[in-house]
């Protein structure tokens, strides 16, 4: 969270501060101005055209085009305020990355007619269901490097084998699935560093996955990311982690390592497991908090919803404790009771 934007007045007019992607910017502006001269300021600088900017405001909300209106800008002062927007050559870097993957796709296609045609035995009903029960809308986030190698990360996640069975298993249809800001929802402190490596919103509606490290340009392991989408599509069906959730999370996890026949069937275990790691380690990693029901999903807005636009810090500490509390309670189930044989 950024820290309190300082807004000053001299004879030369006031000042507003603002964040956006984590930088803040400051501006210049006459007292009389209003927020529409703000917005237009902003869209000749940093190229955000006015359609696409979103004023986060304490006690004022959402402030968007045309409602800037003729509010005063001096009615932003003493504010934090957050700019949310994606740039004109953000956006162009997204097109050009969902332009490069359907050319690659095209040129598969045309590699595929050339070959000789084999007997196909394709269940029309399969089809169908592999075009219901799936993802909707892949999407990158075009303001880091490189999205067409994450649009390709998330192609091969909804292409996975063993996704796609446990999918057409459960009728899992998932609106968009995109990708986390690799800023967003990470704590550090004297014990190590927590980081969220996934959410589900209003069961499906959107699924975001941290796919890059903290470097922005690698990757996590695949594997881990796969077992992480196992998790949060088992929050389509149950929001808490209780016990009706992770007999459902195990189970799909299963169902993808069995239909996984890329890989010989082999499950996924060991260090590949996305459990949290033990209290005291280098490094401590929350899963997730469970599933987000309502809000509004912001592209590269660090999260979705109410939790992500009220308060950063809050949510993040919320998250984590609700956590600990999840690994506590872990922790005390693998103990054995007296007298009684361990089974865990």
């Amino acid at each position: 969270m950024a820290e309190q934007d300082d807004i000053t007045q001299d004879s030369r007019g006031i000042t507003i501060s603002f964040t956006h992607h984590g930088q803040q910017h400051d501006f210049e502006m006459d007292p009389e101005a209003t927020v529409a001269d703000l917005a237009a300021e902003i869209e000749a600088t940093l190229f955000i055209p006015i359609a696409n900017q979103k004023l986060m405001v304490p006690k004022l909300g959402l402030l968007k085009s045309p409602g800037f209106g003729g509010r005063p800008v001096a009615d932003l002062q003493d504010k934090k305020i957050t700019l949310l927007g994606t740039s004109s050559a953000e956006l162009e870097s997204l097109a050009s990355a969902s332009q490069h993957a359907a050319s690659r796709q095209t040129h598969l296609a045309a590699a595929r007619r050339k070959q000789p045609k084999a007997f196909s035995q394709r269940n029309p009903a399969r089809a169908q269901e592999d075009n219901t029960y799936t993802f909707m809308t892949l999407r990158p986030l075009p303001n880091l490097p490189r999205p067409e190698r994450s649009l390709a990360f998330l192609e091969r996640l909804k292409n996975d084998p063993g996704i796609r069975t446990a999918m057409r298993a459960h009728k899992f249809s998932v609106g968009l699935l995109t990708e986390m800001d690799p800023t967003a929802y990470t704590e550090s402190n004297h014990e190590g560093t927590t980081r969220i490596l996934g959410l589900n919103r209003n069961r499906g509606e959107v699924i975001e996955l941290r796919l890059r490290t903290d470097a922005y340009d690698g990757y996590r392991n695949y594997k881990v990311i796969r077992n992480t989408l196992c998790h949060e599509l088992a929050h389509n069906v149950h929001g808490p982690h209780d016990r009706q959730f992770w007999d459902l999370c195990h189970q799909i996890e299963r169902e993808v390592a069995r239909a996984d026949w890329k890989n010989g069937g082999r499950s996924v275990g060991g260090a590949e497991y996305y459990e949290p790691a033990e209290p005291g380690s280098e490094e401590e990693v929350a899963y997730d908090h469970g599933g987000w029901t309502g809000g509004e999903f912001v592209l590269g807005g660090g999260g979705s919803g109410a939790a992500a636009s009220s308060s950063g810090a809050v949510s993040r500490r919320e998250i984590i404790a609700k956590a600990a509390e999840e690994r506590v309670k872990k922790q005390k189930q693998a103990e054995p009771s007296e007298g009684a044989n361990d089974n865990q």
